[in-house]
């Protein structure tokens, strides 16, 4: 629903609370007058409050119909049942008065118009109630209630206040809560339907990619061409990295964001069992906090570690060797959301002339522009044996308002 409808269902709402209030209020103020004038013998100002609330209140619903300003119409009616159960107070026993309960209604009925208004009437009714209690406590206030009819009328005022209270403003309230509710569940039902899609094209994409894995798998097994086989095997594991990612997020709750420790794991250990050819005996050690990581900061993260693995396992150690691998994770302490990641090796290392600008390796040039899609950089760090990397990245999805940067 566009902010445009619920302003308008908010306005609805309240044109609708304002004509039963009007409606309801003005049938009862017309009662309760001649109750009070036939019945209980009261005559004088009170039954008139009860006429001129009535007649006044009803001028102001025709009035509405025709400029159409629900506000307009909502602070008339409260400023007249704010008048005149002011009236009717005074001249009933002021703060003894039994009406005195239909101002919390007042009140109730300014909340709903407005937080504003709701709080601007009860300053003003608060400060109404101090006032009838020092006319009460400094004056001699007069009640126009003979005495035989004061319980009579006290019943009459709290079927009155009772009525509006739970006829009216409960029964919309009741009526918008329900509205709510049903929305509430039509919205849930919308996110765990839209969620399921998401997990099925997680799914899908994994899947295909497992297909793209399988195929290349395929056709390398049908070339002798060692260079071609090679170049195969390096886009698989790469193509595998991305894979990974998707089937986390088919399998966990969170669809939106990657346990970073978790994956990094999985993607190590598939590319030690992947080199199981050279009979390798390689250590790997994760030390990073439990961080949840963007997809779009996550594919380009697991395709560094990637490549930054896989050459120490191909160039790094040779056959039948034992090593170390260590990847750390930390955040900056000085700036929020952004991350430091170290990749070294213990293993023979390359030549320091040797960098993405002078090689011809797709794997280490494709690791600087997988750090500037980061946002960050990588640059080679200075280890007395083997070979280490240190990454500077922001989480892209928490930093960046696009999805593609």
């Amino acid at each position: 629903m566009s902010i445009k409808n619920k302003f308008q269902n908010r306005i609805d709402n309240q044109t609708r609370l304002l004509f039963n209030f009007a409606y309801a209020s003005s049938v009862l103020s017309l009662v309760l007058a001649f109750v009070v004038i036939y019945a209980l013998d009261i005559t004088g100002h009170i039954p008139l409050f009860f006429f001129l609330f009535a007649i006044l209140n009803l001028t102001n619903i025709f009035l509405f119909k025709i400029h159409g300003n629900a506000l307009i119409g909502a602070f008339t009616s409260s400023s007249l049942s704010l008048i005149c159960v002011v009236g009717i107070c005074i001249f009933s026993g002021a703060i003894k008065s039994p009406f005195i309960f239909v101002l919390s209604i007042i009140i109730l009925g300014g909340y709903i118009s407005g937080r504003f208004f709701g709080k601007a009437y009860l300053v003003l009714v608060l400060l109404i109630i101090a006032g009838l209690y020092a006319v009460s406590e400094l004056a001699m206030v007069s009640t126009e209630v003979p005495e035989e009819s004061k319980d009579t009328f006290s019943l009459l005022s709290l079927l009155f206040c009772i009525y509006l209270l739970i006829g009216v403003f409960g029964k919309h309230l009741l009526r918008t809560h329900s509205i709510l509710k049903q929305s509430k569940d039509e919205i849930e039902a919308g996110i765990a339907e839209k969620e399921m899609l998401l997990r099925t094209v997680h799914h899908r994409v994994k899947n295909n990619l497992q297909t793209v894995s399988s195929l290349l798998s395929l056709q390398s097994k049908n070339t002798s061409n060692e260079k071609i086989k090679e170049l195969a095997k390096s886009s698989q594991y790469r193509i595998n990295s991305m894979a990974i990612i998707h089937e986390m997020l088919y399998m966990r709750d969170n669809i939106s964001k990657i346990a970073f420790r978790p994956y990094v794991k999985e993607l190590t250990e598939f590319l030690i069992q992947s080199a199981n050819d050279k009979n390798l005996d390689i250590k790997v050690n994760i030390d990073m906090p439990d961080v949840s990581l963007g997809l779009d900061t996550t594919i380009p993260l697991g395709l560094l570690i990637n490549e930054a693995v896989t050459n120490s396992l191909k160039y790094g150690f040779p056959e039948n060797s034992k090593g170390e691998i260590s990847i750390l994770l930390k955040e900056d302490e000085k700036e929020s959301q952004s991350y430091f990641l170290d990749i070294i090796d213990n293993g023979v290392g390359f030549p320091k002339t040797i960098d993405h600008k002078t090689t011809k390796s797709l794997g280490l040039k494709l690791m600087h522009n997988l750090g500037r899609q980061l946002r960050g950089s990588v640059s080679r760090m200075t280890t007395d044996k083997g070979t280490g990397y240190h990454i500077i990245f922001k989480d892209r999805e928490r930093h960046f308002t696009g999805i593609n940067g």
